[in-house]
């Protein structure tokens, strides 16, 4: 399952946000997004997770809970909608 993960603290890397999620099970990846000029964190991120049961119980267990000072947000990672150049383009 994929995990969407908000609110992550400006110093939240990679290594730390999978760390959070190892305790509720197996993690295949942990991504924090960064701008990708100034390398920052823009502040959310994604966690893939293979078994679903483990998924639901990290999202249970850490949606908003604190971590480096901030309530995170964590839910099921939903497709993204809409984007550059689709039929919901108008001119």
């Amino acid at each position: 399952m994929n995990i969407y993960v908000g609110n992550l603290s400006k110093d939240m890397k990679d290594a730390s946000l999978r760390e959070a999620f190892t305790a509720y099970g197996e993690v295949t990846s942990a991504s924090v997004i960064t701008d990708k000029y100034s390398g920052e964190s823009r502040g959310f991120g994604f966690v893939q997770m293979p078994k679903n049961d483990e998924a639901l119980k990290a999202i249970a267990g850490l949606n908003g809970k604190s971590i480096q000072g901030r309530n995170l947000k964590v839910n099921e990672a939903r497709a993204r909608e809409g984007g550059f150049g689709g039929a919901n383009r108008r001119f």
